[in-house]
C-alpha cells in the first residue's frame, strides 16, 4: 500500500486537504439553504438571479448531515491511522462503521442492542455535530440495524441514495495508498448503509476522482474521465452511473451544446442529469457543474462560486450536489478556492480545520 514513485505527496497537500473539507462544508451550507425548495420556490425567495451568495441566509448558515458524515468518515480514518502509528493493523471498514455509529448516537437515534460500543473520541464532544440536519433515511436505518453491512451482506439492499457519495471525499485524500485501494475502501464503506451497486460504485468513483486530482495530480477533466473509466471497469458496472457520468462529460465539453452556449441550469440541468437524490445523479450534477464552469473562470474563487451556484439552483438535492462540487474544487485548488467572505460565515471552521490538521499530521508527519 505504498504510493507509486511517480505520485509523491504534493507540496501543497495540506492546503488541498483543508480545501477539500472546507470547500465541501461551504458548498453544503450554501445548498442547504434551498435543499427542499423547487426552482420556482428559490426564485420566489431570492428573485430572478436565484441564490448567489451565502450572505443571503436569514441568520447563521448551517452545514447539513453531509458535512457531519464527511467529518465522521475522516475520524474513522484517523482512528485507523492512529492504530497504524502504534504498530497495530486495524480493519478499515470496521473503524468506519464504528465512527458512523458514533455519529448516529449524536443524532439521538437508538441502535439495536447488539450494536457495539466504542469509547468516545474528540469529535463526539463537538456540539455542532449533534444537531439533526435532515440525515438521510438509508444512513439512519442502515446503521440502526446494528449490523455491519458488507458487499455480500448489505443493509438496505435496494437503496442508492446519495448518502454514500456526499461523505466519501476523505478517502481520496489518503496518500501512500494506490488508487485501486482507495476505490475499494470507499465502495466497501458505502455498503455499510446502502446496498445498491450504484451507491457503492458512485462512492468509489468519487473518491477515485479526488485521489486523481490531489495525489496523482491530473487536471480536472482528465481526473473526471479517469473516474468514468474506473467505473466502467467494474465487473458489474451500474449502467445508470455510466450513463450519468458520460452525459456530464459530454455536455460540459466546449463548445457548450445549448442553444445560447450557456451551461445547463435549473430544470434543464435536472432533466439531463437528474435531481441528485440518488448517488449517480448527485455525482453527475457536481461533476458537470465544476467542468462546465472551468473555462470561463478567472480565478479559483470565481470557479468555485460559479460551480456552486450552478450545483445549487435546481429543484433537487442542492446541498449534496453543492457539497460534492465544493469537495472537488477544494481538492483542485486547495484553500485558494474558498471565497474569503464565505469563510467568515462558515459554521464551526475550527472543528473542520482541527480534524484536517490531525489527518495531515498522521499521514505526512507535518
Amino acid at each position: 500500500m505504498t504510493t507509486p514513485e511517480h505520485t509523491p505527496v504534493p507540496a501543497d497537500f495540506a492546503s488541498r486537504v483543508q480545501g477539500t473539507l472546507m470547500g465541501g462544508a461551504l458548498g453544503d451550507a450554501f445548498g442547504y439553504l434551498v435543499e427542499f425548495d423547487s426552482l420556482a420556490d428559490i426564485q420566489a425567495r431570492f428573485g430572478p438571479s436565484l441564490l448567489v451568495d451565502l450572505s443571503q441566509a436569514s441568520g447563521t448558515p448551517h452545514f447539513s448531515d453531509d458535512t457531519q458524515m464527511t467529518l465522521y468518515t475522516l475520524d474513522g480514518l484517523l482512528d485507523v491511522l492512529e492504530w497504524a502509528n502504534n504498530g497495530v493493523g486495524a480493519d478499515i471498514n470496521a473503524c468506519q462503521w464504528l465512527a458512523y455509529l458514533r455519529w448516529l448516537k449524536t443524532q439521538d437515534i437508538e441502535t439495536a442492542e447488539h450494536a457495539p460500543e466504542q469509547a468516545p473520541r474528540w469529535i463526539d464532544s463537538q456540539s455542532v455535530l449533534h444537531h439533526q440536519r435532515h440525515p438521510g433515511n438509508a444512513c439512519v436505518t442502515g446503521l440502526a440495524t446494528g449490523e455491519m453491512g458488507t458487499l455480500f451482506r448489505p443493509v438496505n439492499p435496494e437503496s442508492k441514495g446519495c448518502g454514500t457519495v456526499m461523505r466519501s471525499a476523505p478517502y481520496g485524500l489518503l496518500p501512500n495508498v494506490d488508487a485501486e485501494t482507495i476505490y475499494k475502501i470507499s465502495s466497501d464503506a458505502a455498503s455499510l448503509t446502502h446496498g445498491h451497486p450504484s451507491a457503492r460504485q458512485s462512492s468509489g468513483a468519487f473518491s477515485w476522482l479526488i485521489h486523481q486530482i490531489v495525489i496523482v495530480g491530473l487536471p480536472l477533466r482528465a481526473a473526471a474521465e479517469s473516474a468514468r473509466d474506473r467505473a466502467a471497469g467494474e465487473p458489474s458496472a451500474d449502467p445508470e452511473l455510466l450513463a450519468r457520468l458520460e452525459s456530464a462529460l459530454i455536455l460540459s465539453k466546449p463548445p457548450i451544446s445549448t442553444h445560447d452556449g450557456a451551461p445547463l441550469s435549473g430544470d434543464s440541468l435536472s432533466d439531463a442529469l437528474g435531481l441528485g437524490w440518488v448517488a449517480e445523479e448527485a455525482l453527475a450534477v457536481a461533476v458537470y457543474s465544476v467542468l462546465v464552469t472551468e473555462q470561463a473562470a478567472g480565478s479559483p474563487v470565481d470557479h468555485f462560486l460559479a460551480a456552486i451556484r450552478l450545483a445549487t439552483n435546481h429543484s433537487g438535492d442542492s446541498d449534496s450536489t453543492a457539497s460534492i462540487a465544493g469537495n472537488i474544487l477544494g481538492a483542485l485548488y486547495g484553500e485558494a478556492a474558498l471565497p474569503p467572505s464565505w469563510l467568515t460565515l462558515c459554521e464551526a471552521p475550527a472543528v473542520i480545520r482541527r480534524l484536517g490538521a490531525d489527518f495531515i499530521k498522521l499521514t505526512t508527519g507535518a
